[in-house]
């Protein structure tokens, strides 16, 4: 019986070290927007919206039921590029139907790129401040987590962060299509 014991004791003890090491490892939410670093670890929560995982997302888009919002940035064409240098950007493949509007999860947005996310944000809405957004990028990016908490400060209502973004959509191998940004001018 005191065999027992010690081993109950000793997996008990093992089982709370695991779970205080796990307790270590969590991401707590932020007060407002992560401003560097924005390829970390992510929190598991966004206070005001569902965080998603790639089975709820996949049935959401087969559904058709919400309008998905990519904000990975678009990468810069390289300063100082030798003359002559042929430019290619590399495309975007993302979740189908998504529209993407890069550059919109930074922590500190320019006054136009933000008139351009409510611009996006009420062309993927149709306008109704209650239909279903889900805001993605990549894996363990924040620029996704911000651009979702950016939209309930607007007042959207049914707001939805998917954190594993593309990768995770990828790795479940379910279909992604070559996008282009939303253009930024009101044309």
């Amino acid at each position: 019986m005191i065999v027992r014991l010690t081993a109950a004791v000793l997996a008990g003890a093992l089982l709370l070290a695991a779970m205080a090491a796990w307790a270590d490892e969590l991401v707590p939410e932020p007060d407002n927007y992560r401003t560097e670093n924005y390829r970390a670890p992510v929190p598991t929560t966004l206070a005001g919206a569902r965080v998603l995982s790639t089975l709820q997302t996949e049935a959401i888009w087969r559904a058709k039921s919400a309008a998905f919002v990519d904000v990975l940035p678009r990468p810069p064409k390289p300063k100082n590029l030798p003359a002559g240098t042929v430019w290619r950007e590399q495309p975007r493949l993302d979740i189908p139907g998504s529209i993407w509007l890069p550059d919109t999860g930074y922590g500190v947005l320019a006054a136009a790129t933000e008139d351009y996310l409510k611009r996006g944000l009420t062309q993927a809405s149709g306008g109704d401040q209650g239909r279903l957004l889900v805001f993605y990028c990549l894996e363990d990016c924040w620029m996704s987590w911000n651009a979702a908490k950016r939209a309930l400060t607007y007042g959207y209502r049914n707001v939805a962060w998917y954190p594993d973004g593309t990768d995770g959509w990828a790795r479940a191998d379910l279909p992604l299509q070559q996008t282009e940004p939303e253009p930024r001018s009101e044309e």
